[in-house]
């Protein structure tokens, strides 16, 4: 009998520990996630309804990539990425709070409920779309080549394997030169800031990024030549929020379909990325009301 007793004691006091743990767990605080958000399968988000009731959204985007997401000399964000995200706010009529991101955790950030819209050139792939769910697109990308004019490269076959090309963690350049080029040594860096330092260093052959990118910095500083405009498949950019997140994914596509009624992105990317690009890259890379060609 007294055996009896004692493991019910022990019975029960297990099982109140297990539930004051559990309580504990569920009240635990976020800075950035309000209380009654939702959790589903370890990824935290906030609904559309707890965004417009909290007055603020938290959207990721690049400090460091001009013309497309970057602080300018007065502390502002900039960029073609910030022109879209800031029509957002206008639109849900909550204010923004933009968080700063690196390519290699903004999946990270979605999934912490750091962010609640990741805006920062990112590219849709079939892996990334198995952890974050992608709204319509708003723009076409795809990956190029820039090197020095001294010695340029036209072709990434027969590589030297001692000159590294350089490379952003996690890019999709960084995915596909692995994949198809797994014997090209990559020289990994975590921004764009030390990826451009490191090429103007001479720390590498290349640079393999967006060609988007890659062309923006060939005409912004002479001396280096894009001369893999384009390699690999033609891929699209697009918002990206917590895998889940319907309701704040229904909002997104919506709002993309109806700017594209009015010509959105052509004129954002006549505000931001004209002087970078001019005229001729403007049909090519704007994707209108979530269509691409």
């Amino acid at each position: 009998m007294k055996k009896i007793r004692k493991l019910v004691t022990v019975t029960l006091t297990l099982s109140l520990a297990f539930s004051l743990a559990a309580c504990g767990s569920e009240n635990s605080s976020n800075n950035n996630v309000t209380a009654n958000s939702r959790k589903t399968q370890n990824v935290v988000y906030r609904t559309l309804d707890e965004i417009k009731e909290s007055g603020t959204i938290n959207i990721g985007v690049f400090s460091d990539k001009n013309p497309f997401g970057y602080v300018d000399e007065n502390g502002e964000y900039q960029g073609y990425d910030v022109y879209f995200a800031n029509r957002i706010g206008e639109d849900l009529g909550v204010k923004i709070n933009y968080i700063s991101t690196e390519a290699a955790n903004r999946i990270e950030y979605l999934q912490t409920g750091k962010a609640d819209i990741i805006l920062a050139n990112f590219t849709v792939t079939p892996q990334r779309a198995e952890e974050v769910d992608f709204a319509l697109p708003y723009m076409n990308v795809a990956l190029g080549v820039v090197s020095p004019d001294s010695r340029v490269i036209e072709s990434l076959d027969n590589w030297n394997a001692e000159d590294p090309i350089i490379v952003i963690s996690g890019t999709t350049a960084e995915t596909y030169l692995i994949e198809n080029y797994p014997d090209i040594p990559l020289q990994k860096y975590d921004s764009y800031a030390t990826a451009k330092n490191a090429l103007e260093n001479g720390n590498g052959a290349a640079w393999a990024n967006d060609n988007t990118e890659v062309i923006a910095f060939a005409l912004q500083n002479a001396g280096y030549t894009v001369g893999i405009p384009s390699l690999g498949s033609q891929d699209s950019i697009a918002p990206a929020v917590s895998k889940g997140n319907s309701t704040l994914l229904d909002w997104l596509n919506e709002e993309i379909k109806a700017l594209g009624e009015e010509q959105f992105f052509h004129k954002d990317y006549e505000a931001t990325l004209v002087d970078t690009y001019g005229l001729d890259y403007e049909d090519s890379l704007v994707v209108e009301g979530g269509k691409t060609k």
